[in-house]
């Protein structure tokens, strides 16, 4: 456990208040572990469903904030839906309530409901879309209504969501999640645009590691280097050492990037920008600009691939 790690109050994020959804398990249970061992008090929130969102249980939540407790720490749980938006205005409302303050919002809560496109019910679509990107939405609305209405000229807030690869890069049997994970995205760089006047920095983590969603992938859709589950570097522990930094005054320089991490590598993903611009000096003709997109666009594309 990694509250072994460090002695409780000697850690970078000590005083800081923080929220993480969906943090009974996987990477969002590492996150707050770690959020905690440096220092931070800890709302510790998880509706505590199946993976596909069905169900509720307390339990996974009060386990974490247990053995946090155990090691020193502080935290609460908390059962709210985060797709529910006046539950999302609650969950904020109770970490101020608890810890006086509210300083870093880690937006993981997430579920999976997979299946090509010609195959996936509206039903499907619908639950993804509300629990990732309405419930990322729900949370950071309220977060930032909240840090607006104090306008600290010095503060140091802290929205760190999550998003995937199976958006960044397409993954073909994960539409709707993939559309909610990018849609994430976007969220992320208006709110990085929208909240920088207020002192907070908005960023997003696309993370590789062993939880129950990567567990739900059929051996056939994995690829053949990817280490094994048990290898260290398929620790959510990794990624939360990420969150962490994100979360601490330190990182107030970086806002509205993707930081990739995957087992011991970190990588920045590089915003939108054009990769080739074709400029006219009066209104195209048809055939003309067909000719120029496929001479010029074809050199960056390899057929068959989206990205």
């Amino acid at each position: 456990m990694i509250m072994k790690d460090r002695v409780i109050g000697m850690g970078s994020l000590d005083g800081r208040v923080a929220i993480v959804t969906g943090a009974g398990r996987g990477i969002g249970r590492s996150t707050a572990q770690l959020l905690a061992a440096e220092g931070a008090s800890v709302v510790v929130n998880d509706l505590g469903g199946a993976m596909d969102g069905t169900g509720s249980d307390v339990g996974p939540a009060q386990q974490v904030v247990t053995e946090i407790t155990e090691g020193g720490g502080k935290a609460v749980a908390n059962g709210a839906d985060v797709s529910d938006h006046a539950a999302a205005e609650e969950l904020i409302k109770s970490a101020i309530a608890e810890f006086g303050r509210l300083d870093v919002l880690v937006n993981v809560a997430g579920i999976l409901r997979d299946r090509m496109i010609f195959n996936m019910s509206e039903q499907e679509w619908d639950d993804v879309i509300r629990v990732h990107l309405k419930g990322t939405f729900n949370t950071s609305k309220f977060a930032a209504a909240h840090w607006r209405s104090l306008r600290e000229e010095s503060a140091q807030n802290r929205i760190i969501n999550f998003t995937s690869v199976s958006g960044l890069h397409g993954a073909p049997g994960q539409p709707n999640y993939a559309a909610a994970k990018m849609g994430i995205v976007g969220l992320t760089w208006s709110s990085a645009n929208a909240l920088a006047k207020y002192g907070v920095t908005v960023n997003a983590v696309s993370p590789a590691a062993a939880t129950r969603m990567t567990d739900s992938i059929p051996e056939a859709r994995r690829r053949t280097d990817r280490p094994t589950d048990e290898d260290p570097q398929r620790s959510p522990d990794n990624v939360a050492k990420v969150v962490a930094y994100l979360a601490s005054e330190r990182s107030g320089w970086l806002t509205g990037r993707i930081v990739h991490s995957a087992g011991y590598e970190v990588s920045l993903y590089s915003n939108m920008t054009p990769t080739v611009r074709l400029i006219g000096q009066e209104p195209w003709q048809l055939d003309d600009l067909a000719a120029e997109v496929e001479r010029s666009f074809r050199a960056w594309t390899i057929p068959g691939r989206v990205v």
